[in-house]
């Protein structure tokens, strides 16, 4: 099992930033090919916001592009996501996810921190 703990969410006004930090176990960050930045909304399905590969490839969902950005240090065995110019849709609990290699899906994930955006 991989071990990640998120840090860093809380309640910011739009238009603020706010980095949220994943920090993973030592043991195992190199066995890991994906790590990705999910986000719940209330009432709404898990959706995916960012995902970097162990090489650096990125990928962002559309409504988040240019805003968000997510980088791995692997000195640290961190996954932050720096967000920008925050919205009220921004909101929700985040998660931090890795996909282990030969892992079809994201096996395994933290126990979310919660953005809150204030109008």
């Amino acid at each position: 099992q991989v071990r990640l703990v998120e840090s860093g969410g809380g309640l910011v006004q739009a238009g603020r930033s706010l980095t949220l930090s994943c920090a993973v176990a030592e043991d195992i960050f190199q066995g890991v090919g994906w790590f990705g930045w999910f986000r719940q909304a209330p009432g709404k399905s898990r959706e995916s916001v960012a995902t970097i590969s162990q090489i650096g490839r990125t990928t962002y969902t559309d409504t988040v592009v240019g805003q968000f950005s997510i980088s791995q240090d692997n000195a640290k065995n961190t996954v932050s996501l720096q967000m920008n110019s925050l919205r009220p849709d921004d909101a929700g609990v985040y998660y931090c996810a890795a996909r282990r290699w030969g892992r079809s899906a994201y096996d395994n994930w933290g126990q979310g921190t919660q953005v809150t955006v204030s109008s």
